[in-house]
């Protein structure tokens, strides 16, 4: 490099205020790229025009469609505070606690996620249908499960679950431990330390975490169709009445695709922002 230009780069990184940023990847890394986003973004413009505008109100405003979408966010949002219910202490106890067996306990707390919802479905129905393990005693006691609005967020429950604990597991190992250290040094009890050092720095992430288990919760099909049928009002989701839109009015269908498709850009987004912020 001549002194020239030696002299004309850190001018242009003063003028740019950064440095130029290095990637390290070879350009032909972005073909393959480009590829995979094609193969994404391209059913979706599919889908796009595909839709009926000019009756597109009228088919979401339709009874069924509007019990649907009311039915799934009622129960996605009680899901969502059941996971939060239990996936926080389940993941404070898998990234602060050590005790034999912990990988084992973190495997099946993220089985969900590699089964096939119609598994989960299977075995929330012999747990707590009318014969199952648990259902038998909660019908003796008047409360049944299977093929309620319950089971609805029971199987919405059971899918979206892992997605809160394996979020918010590993915010809790990116933060560390020294502020935590340094308060319980300091005398503080453990319940203090969690509620005023522990809660506040990962809130971002557990927002994060939160809203992609939302959102999981929200497209659940198979585990909620099993356990739960599929009828209007009760258990009829959203994904379920797609589904059987599909066959008796397709433009109805794919209106109320869009419908998930912008819920799910939606959570996208906010779900990077926060892990952004999470991260800085």
């Amino acid at each position: 490099m001549t002194g020239t230009a030696a002299a004309a780069t850190p001018v242009r990184e003063l003028r740019t205020g950064r440095a130029p940023e290095y990637s390290g990847l070879p350009r032909w890394v972005v073909i393959p790229a480009a590829l995979g986003s094609a193969f994404v973004v391209l059913p979706l413009l599919a889908l796009t025009s595909r839709v009926d505008w000019s009756r597109f109100g009228e088919l979401l405003t339709s009874s069924s469609s509007l019990a649907a979408l009311r039915l799934s966010l009622q129960t996605s949002t009680m899901a969502t505070l059941a996971c939060l219910v239990f996936g926080v202490p389940m993941a404070l106890v898998l990234a602060r606690q050590r005790f034999p067996g912990r990988n084992v306990v973190r495997s099946l707390a993220l089985l969900p996620l590699v089964l096939p919802p119609v598994v989960g479905g299977i075995a929330l129905l012999y747990t707590f249908g009318r014969r199952g393990l648990l259902g038998q005693t909660m019908v003796v006691l008047g409360v049944p499960i299977a093929f309620s609005t319950a089971a609805v967020v029971l199987a919405q429950t059971f899918v979206a679950l892992p997605f809160l604990v394996v979020s918010l597991e590993g915010t809790l190992r990116a933060v560390g431990q020294r502020y935590e250290t340094v308060a319980a040094t300091l005398g503080a009890p453990p319940s203090t330390v969690l509620r005023r050092i522990t809660l506040p720095l990962v809130l971002p992430g557990l927002a994060s975490a939160a809203v992609l288990s939302f959102a999981r919760a929200l497209g659940e099909f198979g585990a909620t169709i099993t356990f739960a049928g599929s009828l209007q009002g009760v258990t009829r989701t959203l994904p379920l009445e797609i589904y059987l839109q599909q066959v008796d009015d397709p433009d109805a269908a794919i209106a109320l695709s869009l419908v998930l498709v912008v819920v799910a850009v939606i959570v996208t987004v906010l779900t990077a922002n926060y892990a952004h912020r999470a991260l800085r």
